[in-house]
């Protein structure tokens, strides 16, 4: 069996996008397909995460449009990023998925659960929030204090976006990045100069502040995990909240002392969480 370390990057067309993606995994159930975060790439998973999902579940994993090894131009909309997205998974041949999304990558599976319901089963939602959430609609200070600071070693940047300042979760985010970079075979280039703006200009339209901003999730009717961190600075925790409250059929677990990556925090306990509520029977 392929991992995340050994799968295969293959290419599909959709929606006249060369898309990148790897396939691993238990071959029986509805497969996962995860959405990336601002900036990231395929290899920015947590392999234990993936690894582990892995063992109960085919895992999609893939770069969405004008990322990294997929062509085109990154939409400065959510609702384009997740156009494309459904465009993807339906040139894979797939009717019925399961869809987890990991900050921006979680505006965007809210989107794809509206743009078709049919597609998509349940939903998991991580370290994310809802339309013209708390403090969304510009990076928060924190955020731009960590994006915009210098490190002796590059990577050095996500101790800051995905973990708190205490020991014990510095700790664990110097785990998360010896994992982060196991796969040599194949990796993912980063991502062009022109991601950021592009993503950031999609999410301020997201973020911006409306008329009865959360009512859209009214009308996201599929079982939803919702996931971060007790003090996540990047996108406030108290958005999570808010999703919990306004989506239909909602859950919502919250990590202790961690920050925008609970799940890289704590992967053994995500993946068991995660997976109990995937293959739950829900109503």
């Amino acid at each position: 069996m392929t991992t995340h370390h050994t799968a295969p990057t293959q290419f599909v067309e959709a929606a006249g996008v060369n898309f990148a993606y790897r396939r691993f995994g238990n071959p029986e159930g509805v497969p996962l397909v995860m959405n990336m975060h601002f900036t990231g790439t395929m290899d920015h998973w947590d392999p234990l995460v993936t690894d582990g999902l892995a063992k109960g579940r085919e895992v999609i994993l893939f770069n969405n449009a004008g990322i990294s090894t997929t062509s085109g131009e990154v939409p400065t909309t959510i609702e384009g990023m997740a156009a494309n997205a459904v465009a993807f998974v339906k040139a894979l041949g797939l009717s019925k998925v399961d869809v987890l999304g990991f900050s921006l990558g979680g505006l965007v599976a809210q989107e794809m659960a509206l743009a078709a319901p049919d597609l998509v089963r349940k939903l998991i939602l991580v370290g994310t929030g809802p339309r013209s959430g708390e403090a969304m609609e510009t990076l928060t200070p924190e955020a731009l204090a960590v994006f915009g600071g210098t490190y002796e070693h590059p990577d050095d940047l996500w101790l800051g976006v995905f973990f708190t300042p205490t020991d014990r979760s510095q700790a664990a985010g110097r785990e998360f990045l010896k994992r982060f970079r196991l796969r040599t075979e194949g990796r993912d280039h980063e991502v062009s100069e022109k991601v950021a703006p592009a993503q950031i200009e999609a999410l301020g339209k997201w973020g911006a502040p409306r008329e009865n901003p959360h009512a859209y999730l009214k009308s996201i009717n599929q079982p939803t995990l919702v996931v971060n961190g007790g003090n996540d600075v990047i996108i406030y925790t108290v958005n999570s909240f808010i999703l919990q409250q306004n989506l239909p059929n909602a859950q919502l677990i919250l990590y202790p002392d961690s920050s925008h990556g609970s799940q890289y925090q704590y992967p053994e306990l995500f993946v068991s969480d995660v997976s109990t509520f995937l293959d739950k029977n829900h109503f």
